[in-house]
């Protein structure tokens, strides 16, 4: 029973270390196996530990995360996410990763945004998932899986509405010639990589977000929507795709490098351009309020005044560069002395609480299919995530998929989801017409930060949709993987901007500017 595993963040290593036959697994990335949204996380891991923190329950995490998804997370799904992070955390501990600790032995713990209790738990200061992406990669090795990069999933294969394998573009190398080492099929060339048909019993997405939809996103490169838009291509259904995150504060030059909320856990605030603490007339927790609240709160202030908004972390001097090291090296390098001044900060694309619709084993609306991590939406972030519940996410879900492949890669029936069909046969996946990858990429980040970004309304929505439906070209096939990528891209802005469009009211970071209740509590 051939399992195929999409992504090497936490979910699909995770899930691949679970599998009860190693020998049977095998792992795609379409990069260098480091290149994933978990090796660049530095906020950390929420999770109740065992025993847990002084004052903290699995009670009090599930009722954070509901508090911060505004309402619409699924209750089971959010007790099952902070149920099994105790023995999750086991798992990473027994799997290396070097949680960071007290003197006395203790893991030390961290606390960030709408987190009643200090539980977020840190590796190498603000390298947590570094820390937890190398020991993993460490502990797949040894368990002897395979794990195949610069191999970028093209197509689902299906058969009978069952996912039977993956079509791949490689950039060569062994197995490129004829069959491979794994029995695969080679198609020939296309540019400079093979085309390629790879056999499975179970294909798992594990492949991230999306934030290269937009110009400015914490996300790193690899980051464009490619799971979702196999699915969607497949027939699968998605939901809650309108629930994007922005995090509130990335550094405001080029690259949009993450500053860490955990910073702001620490004591840092937001000032304005008069020096003005502005987010305490905004919510009762100010700077710690949820991350949908900061960000509009931050995005605000700066259209109201024309003018930078910065963190102030002064206060914490010299204890930035022992708490935040990677943080610290990284805004010194961009001229910035932090623990002097202010430095300025902008919200950014960072998270998406919407995808691939499953059931709390991953499985989706199509036999054979599932998804785990960012790529799913599996009820427990609502319309916002809370801080640092990403990563536990991906171990909880990971696990609990790949305890379920072997009883239910023979289902011939339709997990049960009670969520609409977002999917759209008619749309045409191709790059727009006429233009390079790079600037057709360009021309819809821009489309998706001005009219499905921080704010939405009608108007701007339905000029978004027209705009990108425009951006096809019949009979053009996807030929490189930039391509790939730009189409999927274009696919899932479509798909995104339609569901923004949809949802007239406001919720967590889906914030609709011409929300009519809104407007008249403002009022």
């Amino acid at each position: 029973m051939t399992t195929v595993i999409v992504g090497t963040g936490i979910a699909g290593l995770v899930c691949a270390l679970a599998h009860p036959d190693p020998e049977d697994v095998l792992v795609l990335t379409k990069a260098d196996p480091s290149a994933s949204n978990t090796f660049a996380a530095q906020g950390g891991i929420a999770a109740v530990t065992n025993p847990p923190a002084p004052g903290d329950s699995i009670a009090s995490h599930v009722a954070d995360t509901l508090t911060a998804g505004a309402g619409l997370c699924e209750a089971e799904a959010v007790q099952t996410l902070c149920g099994d992070g105790p023995d999750r955390i086991a798992d990473l501990i027994a799997a290396g990763v070097p949680f960071d600790r007290t003197p006395d032995g203790d893991l030390s713990r961290g606390l960030e945004a709408a987190h009643s209790v200090a539980r977020i738990l840190h590796a190498g200061g603000d390298a947590t998932g570094a820390g937890i992406a190398e020991a993993l990669l460490r502990a797949v090795a040894e368990r002897g899986i395979e794990v195949r990069g610069h191999t970028l999933v093209t197509e689902l294969i299906t058969d009978g509405g069952h996912v039977r394998g993956v079509r791949v573009l490689t950039s060569g190398g062994a197995g490129s010639d004829g069959a491979g080492s794994d029995g695969s099929e080679s198609h020939g060339a296309i540019g400079a990589g093979v085309v390629q048909e790879i056999q499975a019993d179970a294909v798992v997405l594990a492949t991230g977000g999306a934030g290269q939809l937009y110009p400015y996103t914490s996300n790193p490169d690899v980051a464009t929507a490619d799971g979702v838009a196999l699915a969607a291509r497949a027939g699968a259904v998605l939901t809650d795709l309108e629930f994007y995150q922005f995090h509130p504060t990335t550094l405001a030059l080029p690259g949009n490098f993450l500053v860490s909320e955990a910073v702001r856990g620490e004591g840092a605030v937001l000032r304005d351009s008069a020096g003005s603490r502005f987010m305490i007339g905004v919510h009762p927790d100010a700077e710690l309020a949820p991350r949908d609240v900061v960000a509009r709160g931050v995005a605000d202030r700066m259209r109201e005044t024309g003018a930078p908004v910065v963190l102030d972390a002064t206060r914490l001097g010299d204890r930035l560069a022992r708490r935040f090291p990677s943080i610290d090296a990284a805004v010194r390098s961009a001229g910035l002395d932090w623990a002097r001044e202010p430095v300025p900060i902008t919200p950014a694309a960072h998270y998406w609480m919407g995808g691939v619709a499953t059931d709390l084993a991953g499985r989706t609306s199509i036999p054979g299919l599932y998804a785990v991590g960012e790529v799913a939406r599996t009820g427990v972030h609502g319309a916002n995530r809370l801080a640092s519940n990403s990563l536990l996410e991906g171990a909880v879900f990971g696990h609990r998929a790949a305890l379920s492949l072997t009883d239910s890669i023979s289902l011939s029936h339709t997990p049960a989801l009670d969520v609409a069909d977002q999917n759209d046969p008619a749309i045409t996946t191709e790059h727009p017409a006429g233009a390079t990858v790079s600037g057709a990429r360009a021309d819809l980040q821009r489309v998706m930060w001005d009219a499905v970004g921080l704010g939405r309304d009608d108007d701007g929505l339905a000029q978004a949709e027209e705009t990108l439906a425009g951006w096809a070209a019949a009979g053009v096939r996807s030929r490189t993987s930039a391509e790939h990528e730009t189409a999927n891209l274009l696919l899932v802005a479509r798909l995104m901007a339609r569901a923004a469009r949809a949802r007239t009211g406001s919720a967590g970071a889906h914030f609709r500017t011409d929300d009519a209740h809104m407007l008249e509590t403002a009022s």
